[in-house]
């Protein structure tokens, strides 16, 4: 509680001492306050972002469970150091979403930051990014999570992302032809997620990504935020493949899920991840595609004497498209369909199959918006479930 107070007393006092220097407010949209060094060697922007959601969930035949929140309440600095080339983010979670996970590996302390990241170009072309911050894992999850085309992401992100987590960056790009982009990225992290205090338990993550726009870039990034929010013109389309290896990892999703814990300390074994997706838009059609793999070498946890401890790796595939149209109202419809294909031999867990449909109202795009969207998910031997959810969304 303490540090939670001294938090938020530090946070209003910048922000009153930032209005107090009477800076240039940005237009709605492009933060709170941006500040220029007097020799111009450092910028500053502060915005802020809120999420507001309502979901119902309900079986058939069922009364439906309601639940109000504050799905997310961030600020976000960013700018840069002593040089344009060197860039820097930070990013701050303060609703109970945002801060969950608190345990002994991360000093008992909540999850406040989500980004911290000193991003480096000390080359043409190549950028080594340092800290902690989204690894390159699959499509979905990169976008950030106020430029999402539906209420939330889908059960394939949630059942396979690789989110955050502490290490080194290197990206890369480079045209193939005028309008044919190559993008690389290699990472070396910790594996164990964001905010872990007490070092590294297992081995090392390796990420890699490969991705090419044959069409040339987006607008204004559009390959990483949903819907065809710039109205492209001419038809663009991104594909990106990812391999992640965790070596010795001791989490249940890679560096992600549940410690596995033996008699004798963590249970300990290589995870691979696949990632497989593509962006496509034009004209306000946008379509996006994902493929998940994620196996393990030995995924069955087990104590020092073979006897089985219970926890086992999240072994499977998914799969998920989605796909919307921006009207010129700005209203959009969209569509989502996702498969989950657990190893039942392993995981005990049934295959999984939900239906999305979205209708959304931007208001000033992604910075205010207004989502719904109602979902039902089928599992064999299982009740049919339905969720309802409503949101608003609205960034400074």
């Amino acid at each position: 509680m303490k540090l939670k107070l001294s938090l938020i007393i530090v946070l209003l006092t910048f922000s009153l001492v930032t209005i107090a220097q009477e800076t240039n407010a940005p237009t709605f949209g492009k933060g709170l306050f941006n500040l220029v060094g007097k020799d111009s060697t450092w910028t500053m922007n502060v915005a802020a972002r809120m999420q507001f959601l309502t979901t119902a969930n309900f079986e058939d035949g069922t009364n439906p469970e309601t639940n109000f929140l504050v799905r997310r309440a961030r600020l976000k600095f960013g700018g840069f150091a002593f040089s344009p080339k060197l860039k820097y983010k930070l990013e701050l979670g303060l609703s109970n979403r945002d801060i969950s996970g608190a345990s002994v590996y991360t000093s008992n302390s909540p999850g406040y930051i989500l980004d911290a990241v000193i991003k480096y170009n000390f080359a043409k072309n190549l950028e080594l990014w340092f800290g902690q911050t989204k690894l390159p894992g699959n499509r979905e999850r990169v976008i950030s999570s106020g430029n999402l085309q539906q209420v939330d992401r889908s059960l394939l992100n949630s059942g396979f992302n690789i989110d955050r987590d502490l290490g080194l960056q290197l990206r890369h790009h480079w045209n193939l032809s005028n309008n044919f982009v190559v993008k690389e990225v290699f990472s070396i992290s910790q594996g164990e997620g964001r905010n872990v205090t007490t070092g590294n338990l297992g081995g090392h993550q390796y990420t890699s990504r490969l991705e090419i726009l044959p069409l040339g870039n987006f607008s204004g990034d559009g390959d990483y935020s949903g819907s065809d929010q710039k109205r492209e013109e001419k038809p663009k389309l991104a594909i990106g493949v990812t391999y992640d290896y965790n070596n010795n990892a001791v989490k249940n999703k890679s560096n992600q899920g549940s410690y596995m814990i033996t008699d004798d300390g963590f249970y300990q074994t290589n995870i691979n991840t696949l990632f497989v997706d593509f962006m496509f838009k034009h004209n306000g059609f946008s379509l996006m595609g994902e493929f998940a793999n994620r196996d393990a070498d030995d995924p069955i946890a087990k104590n020092s004497d073979g006897s089985l401890t219970g926890d086992e790796v999240q072994v499977g595939k998914g799969l998920n498209l989605q796909a919307g149209y921006l009207f010129n109202s700005d209203w959009e419809l969209s569509g989502r369909y996702t498969n989950i294909d657990w190893d039942k031999n392993i995981t005990g867990k049934e295959a999984e199959n939900q239906y999305t449909m979205g209708l959304s109202k931007y208001i000033v795009g992604h910075k205010l918006k207004i989502q719904t969207d109602i979902s039902l998910l089928q599992s064999d031997g299982a009740n049919n479930n339905w969720m309802y959810r409503l949101q608003f969304d609205i960034h400074f």
